[in-house]
């Protein structure tokens, strides 16, 4: 069994956040990207009960405390009419390939849990379906960025080191420029998170603050 701790909570989310993106600086080095928030999309990876809901055996402990967090980014992108995406993870026999002999159990259309979180601010935003960890395989989101002529995408929701990071890496080869809040994610334990802000910083995504967003997009 893979240990799970909420390594993010309310009283220590600041501090913890400043020192992964210090970690993850480390990685990046001295690249130079502008975050252009009017070629900017945000998306938020398959907030579902299945993952929020304490119930589950699939509850992510520390999405929780990120939800305020994703919603502020949410609330910003909207306010501004810029697109946030929405993807739920739904499987079936027929397109689950290797997520059933991986993970023994499928998160079906039918399974009440299969919804995205009341929690979050889910207003106007798209809902994509997606059957694998990378939110662009057999899905219309590429599609979608381009007819918005998007250049950048901001990752945020579950799991981090799964289909965050997993999409992280796609949106990067097909060509946007991909920024990763390193509070704005979460997965099972501190070592898998941090794991991917530091791989995903050396070679595909620029680590920030969901705050910083928010303030360019204020300024």
């Amino acid at each position: 069994m893979i240990p799970k701790e909420k390594y993010f909570t309310p009283d220590n989310l600041q501090s913890k956040s400043i020192e992964f993106l210090d970690k993850a600086k480390s990685y990046y080095g001295k690249r130079e990207f502008s975050y252009s928030p009017g070629n900017s999309a945000l998306l938020v990876l398959d907030m579902q009960d299945y993952f929020i809901n304490e119930s589950s055996h699939a509850f992510v402990p520390s999405a929780l405390t990120i939800i305020p967090l994703i919603n502020s980014l949410i609330d910003a992108y909207s306010s501004l009419n810029l697109p946030v995406i929405f993807t739920k993870n739904i499987n079936t026999k027929k397109n689950s390939s290797m997520m059933a002999k991986w993970w023994k159990e499928l998160l079906t259309p039918d399974n009440p849990l299969s919804c995205i979180s009341g929690k979050l601010h889910t207003g106007n935003g798209r809902v994509i379906i997606k059957n694998q960890y990378d939110a662009f395989y057999k899905t219309n989101l590429d599609e979608i960025l381009h007819s918005d002529k998007i250049k950048q995408v901001i990752i945020t929701g579950v799991m981090t080191h799964l289909c965050c990071e997993t999409t992280a890496r796609s949106a990067f080869v097909r060509g946007y420029e991909v920024f990763f809040p390193v509070n704005g994610t979460a997965t099972y334990n501190e070592n898998l998170h941090l794991a991917s802000l530091t791989n995903l910083s050396h070679g595909f995504a620029i680590p920030v603050l969901t705050e910083d967003i928010i303030k360019e997009m204020k300024s």
